[in-house]
């Protein structure tokens, strides 16, 4: 609970499968409840599937508390350390359609996608091309085949330096 509660500055570091996640999900859900901006809150995670899991689990709970009788919501208000009042129950049935309406949805992402964004919008300062593209997996895995085979076929012809690329022709 003192991991998750809005006013503490918290670094929460455990095993996998040690609930991480489910700490993170219950402070992001208590800041939306203290009425923190969706737009200000921040989530970095190391994976993507991290990031997917949290991201499910936050709409999942605001998409609940939408629709969900006052018995049930003020039950789940008070797991998460809250006391139930009508003000209370009326802001957390609003908080998905906020989240929702947020430019971008709620920024949850890996770190680096986030450092990718921080590339994106400060280019020069960074030292990088405006417009860059970072190589994903499937392209990094190909591209890597590609020369490869270029150095194989290049060795086959019998070039002492298959890698390096032929100059131009004038």
């Amino acid at each position: 609970m003192r991991a998750a509660h809005p006013d503490s500055s918290a670094w929460v570091e455990a095993n996998a499968g040690s609930g991480k996640t489910h700490v993170l999900t219950q402070r992001v859900l208590r800041l939306l409840l203290a009425d923190v901006a969706p737009e200000a809150i921040l989530c970095l995670t190391y994976t993507k599937a991290a990031a997917a899991e949290m991201r499910n689990r936050v709409s999942a709970r605001l998409s609940d508390w939408a629709i969900a009788s006052d018995e049930w919501l003020d039950e789940r208000l008070k797991e998460l350390g809250q006391v139930p009042t009508p003000t209370l129950r009326a802001r957390a049935r609003t908080l998905f359609a906020r989240a929702l309406e947020t430019p971008g949805g709620l920024k949850i992402v890996t770190i680096h996608a986030f450092c990718e964004s921080v590339l994106h919008r400060f280019p020069l300062e960074a030292g990088v091309p405006f417009g860059f593209s970072v190589v994903e997996d499937v392209e990094r895995a190909a591209m890597i085949a590609e020369a490869r085979e270029a150095v194989l076929a290049g060795g086959l012809r019998g070039e002492t330096n298959a890698a390096a690329p032929s100059p131009p022709s004038p």
